[in-house]
């Protein structure tokens, strides 16, 4: 989020607007937590993971009286605009505030990368990254014990994180909660994998399709495999932002300011191919967003 907060900041300054940041999400929305942005507020920050601005959960703002005090903080400020970056909670907020006469402009963060509308999420590829050097870590650990690894990665609803983690990775299984567990195939391929000479094996599992420690269980009573569990947890939330993260942030910052300044009232802003877009809030949050199924079997053909 810093790399997306900074170039929001110059961006907006650059093209003569003043810049306000609001402490803590919507409680500071609420309470009227209110910092003036400068361009040197936003410096040494885009190699930063989390956010200068600091982001809290506020059970207020789920209320129509929680609403009604932060557009009365906007409108009495006499606001333009307001930026929300965040995942689909974040969203849904940003559209009760526009459905209140305030225009929005949204930029989708999120490690599970289940936002709609958009090729990819803010913190996604920085997560990715984060799992990928845990599952290598891991893997020489298996190669040396001759183990079978369970990692746990994040994903309670949706498994982007783990299909992604789980071909990087080179996983014999990938297990997320779009499909469901079969422990009989993850069972066959770990039988068929021995059977050639293989002495270790690394399964990907989304928190959302099981735990680690059970799937871990169900091997060592089904075929006897020694097996260890790693859960990586909120590791994979923090970190150096990657060149990519970093450089999305940054132009989905700018485009935030842009699509306000082209009079967008509740839009989100996000990247299709290459190329940086904007998409009505309402549409985004209507819609789900697709599985890549062609992408979790090629990952299976992969692990014969």
């Amino acid at each position: 989020m810093n790399p997306a907060i900074r170039a929001v900041v110059r961006k907006g300054i650059y093209d003569g607007h003043q810049i306000i940041g609001f402490k803590r999400g919507f409680n500071g929305l609420i309470s009227g937590e209110m910092v003036s942005m400068s361009l040197g507020s936003v410096a040494d920050i885009i190699h930063r993971g989390g956010t200068m601005l600091h982001t809290a959960r506020s059970s207020k703002f789920m209320t129509p009286e929680g609403i009604a005090e932060a557009v009365s903080t906007l409108k009495g400020e006499r606001f333009d605009g307001l930026i929300v970056i965040g995942g689909d909670g974040s969203m849904r907020g940003a559209r009760a505030i526009a459905d209140q006469g305030i225009r929005v402009a949204c930029v989708p963060a999120s490690i599970d990368n289940d936002i709609s509308c958009t090729d990819m999420s803010l913190g996604f590829d920085t997560a990715l990254n984060t799992i990928l050097d845990g599952v290598n870590k891991v893997r020489d650990t298996a190669t040396s014990h001759e183990r079978t690894f369970v990692i746990e990665v994040m994903g309670r609803e949706r498994g982007f994180l783990a299909l992604a983690a789980g071909i990087a990775g080179g996983a014999e299984s990938i297990l997320v909660p779009e499909i469901g567990v079969d422990m009989n195939d993850v069972c066959d391929r770990l039988l068929r994998g021995h059977r050639r000479g293989k002495t270790h094996s690394i399964i990907i599992v989304a928190e959302g399709a099981g735990s680690g420690f059970d799937i871990a269980q169900q091997i060592r009573d089904k075929i006897g495999f020694e097996t260890r569990v790693t859960v990586l947890g909120h590791v994979q939330r923090g970190g150096t932002p990657s060149a990519l993260d970093r450089t999305l942030a940054s132009r989905m910052g700018a485009a935030a300011i842009d699509a306000l300044a082209e009079g967008a009232v509740a839009a989100m802003v996000g990247v299709e191919g290459q190329r940086m877009k904007s998409w009505d809030l309402s549409h985004v949050l209507s819609q789900k967003k697709e599985f890549d199924m062609e992408t979790y079997e090629l990952a299976a053909i992969l692990a014969i």
